[in-house]
């Protein structure tokens, strides 16, 4: 993402989930700070009024495949016919692959509909064996002017995410940095 304006870019994967997102979402408008959500389809399918909590809010959305399929397991016609399904409930030109794995034969098709979008900064948010503790160390690590970083709004991640995200806000805020959403 482009630097030299102070901005970082706060991402969410794999929901909208109807316990965690709506937590996730207060922490951010506790703050004012839109974000960027990739979306899985079987969720937004699941739980239409917490997807519609999202998009009232003014954050951007991505598609993030119907069923988080991993791209190189999965045969090319089966995997765009996946990203295809999600398309069918919500428009976006923003696409992250799920674990940011994809062949080359699926990344040159989807660069001509899409804006892929990966990260600079892994918050390992969904990793149980790592603290919250040691998720912040990791985001503060590693974060700067223009990065991208990635939590989760899933269940196996909440616990991480909840103690993680407002520290990582209220710490680079202090620091005279802003959190904008991914938008092309």
């Amino acid at each position: 993402m482009p630097t030299g304006n102070n901005s970082i870019y706060l991402t969410f994967d794999d929901g909208p989930h109807p316990d965690v997102t709506p937590l996730v979402l207060d922490i951010l408008n506790k703050y004012d700070i839109k974000a960027t959500f990739f979306c899985v389809g079987d969720n937004v399918f699941k739980h239409p009024e917490v997807f519609r909590q999202l998009l009232d809010g003014g954050h951007s959305i991505g598609n993030h495949t119907f069923n988080h399929l991993k791209g190189w397991k999965t045969p090319f016609d089966n995997y765009i016919a996946n990203i295809n399904k999600c398309d069918q409930y919500f428009d976006s030109k923003l696409f992250r692959p799920p674990y940011g794995k994809i062949s080359l034969k699926q990344f040159l098709t989807l660069r001509k509909q899409y804006r892929i979008i990966l990260w600079s900064v892994m918050s390992y948010d969904f990793k149980q064996t790592m603290s919250g503790e040691q998720c912040l160390k990791n985001v503060l690590n590693y974060t700067g002017d223009g990065s991208i970083i990635v939590f989760h709004d899933s269940v196996k991640a909440q616990e991480r995410t909840l103690y993680t995200l407002p520290k990582v806000i209220e710490h680079y805020l202090e620091k005279g940095y802003n959190f904008k959403p991914i938008v092309f």
